[in-house]
């Protein structure tokens, strides 16, 4: 039962990854863009949190982890240069 769920997180989380890499490519405003990129980080850190629930292997949360300080951090940052046009101040 729990492999059949997983199967269908992987088809979702990949759907979900295909339609903001849609909106990152075809956004009309630079904000849809940002929004698409960080809906892009949180999801691949689901799926690395997913393949490691899958093999049962640690690693793949730290990497999950990474990842999606990167991209907090990165969002914050291009937020940040959207509002002000400069990243430090």
């Amino acid at each position: 039962m729990l492999s059949a769920a997983i199967q269908v997180a992987y088809a979702l989380l990949g759907l979900s990854i295909a339609l903001a890499a849609y909106r990152l490519l075809r956004g009309p405003d630079v904000v849809d863009r940002v929004l698409a990129l960080d809906t892009m980080y949180v999801n691949s850190a689901a799926l690395l949190v997913l393949y490691g629930l899958e093999l049962g292997r640690d690693h793949y949360y730290e990497a999950a982890l990474v990842i999606a300080m990167l991209g907090f951090v990165t969002t914050v940052v291009l937020a940040k240069f959207l509002t002000r046009g400069d990243v430090i101040e």
